[in-house]
């Protein structure tokens, strides 16, 4: 069974290369190295707290997943805009600022809303882009970075799928369902609150004029843990430290999250399945999709 399995994912893994990869001019990455500095984490964080209040973003939460990362999760009038004006949009209003410590350097980084907004189908993205030029004035732009030498279109992400069977965006995890919003909401903030299934809250946002919130989570058992996760995955130099933290969406009483292998791979598009010269590939986490979902499930309060 399992050479099979790796034979498959292997041969799937060369298709997604040939097949997936395109060199349109506009390719999109998902990050951006702002700038890297030398000092003290906390007095670093703080530097950019006032950086990105000043540039009209507040900060809805903030935690560190392991030892040498700060996220800070982000939002601002113009993302909740863009979140508001397509179903499920809610998942790209909270964005992330990162400061993560590689050798003596800390690199700060953030998401880039235009590259998550499109994977997330959001139909008008020019809130998203002036979202990302208002980051970019605030902290600087070193490099773009998260797809390798993979050039990914607005096309490629907009019907982005991993490899074959894998999931696309609107192959969402169902993770409860409940008879209001509020119920919805009340379930999700106490199993948060309680830490079922190792999760608990980093933010919530609440999408303006529709029932929809989105709430980030730091998850920490096993193989659905964050550091398990990204101290497999998260090897290059320059380090994706905004793929953090995981979302939980609540819908008009529904409850849902992105299913972990289109979520796990929008952040690493380039990542083999089987055998990098960095050790880093998603066979190393083969685990986490379905200990992710469990997880969620549980914080939900649904049912496994």
């Amino acid at each position: 069974m399992f050479p099979s399995f790796k034979k498959a994912c292997l041969a799937g893994s060369i298709l997604f290369a040939v097949a997936g990869t395109s060199v349109a001019a506009d390719a999109m990455k998902p990050f951006t190295l702002a700038y890297t500095a030398k000092g003290d984490m906390a007095q670093v964080t703080e530097e950019v707290k006032q950086k990105i209040a000043g540039a009209g973003f507040e900060v809805v939460g903030s935690y560190a997943p392991y030892d040498g990362a700060t996220i800070l999760a982000i939002t601002n009038d113009k993302l909740k805009k863009a979140a508001a004006s397509t179903e499920f949009g809610g998942y790209a209003a909270g964005q992330r600022v990162t400061l993560t410590k590689v050798g003596d350097e800390i690199q700060v980084s953030y998401t880039n809303p235009t590259y998550y907004g499109t994977a997330y189908r959001l139909e008008d993205t020019t809130d998203l882009q002036a979202a990302a030029s208002a980051l970019e004035t605030a902290l600087g732009k070193q490099q773009t970075f998260g797809t390798g030498e993979k050039q990914l279109s607005e096309t490629d992400l907009r019907k982005y799928h991993y490899m074959v069977g894998m999931e696309y965006f609107d192959d969402p995890s169902n993770l409860a369902e409940y008879d209001s919003q509020e119920e919805a909401i009340a379930a999700v903030e106490a199993g948060l609150s309680a830490n079922k299934g190792g999760a608990s809250k980093v933010y919530r946002i609440d999408i303006p004029g529709k029932n929809e919130s989105v709430f980030g989570v730091a998850l920490t058992d096993g193989c659905s843990g964050d550091e398990y996760i990204m101290s497999r995955v998260d090897k290059d130099q320059v380090r994706s430290t905004g793929h953090l933290p995981y979302e939980i969406l609540v819908s008009d009483g529904n409850v849902y999250a992105l299913y972990a292998r289109f979520r796990i791979a929008i952040s690493w598009p380039h990542l083999p399945m089987v055998q990098s010269p960095t050790g880093a590939t998603f066979f190393n986490i083969m685990c986490a999709p379905n200990a992710i979902e469990e997880a969620l499930i549980q914080a939900a309060g649904g049912e496994i």
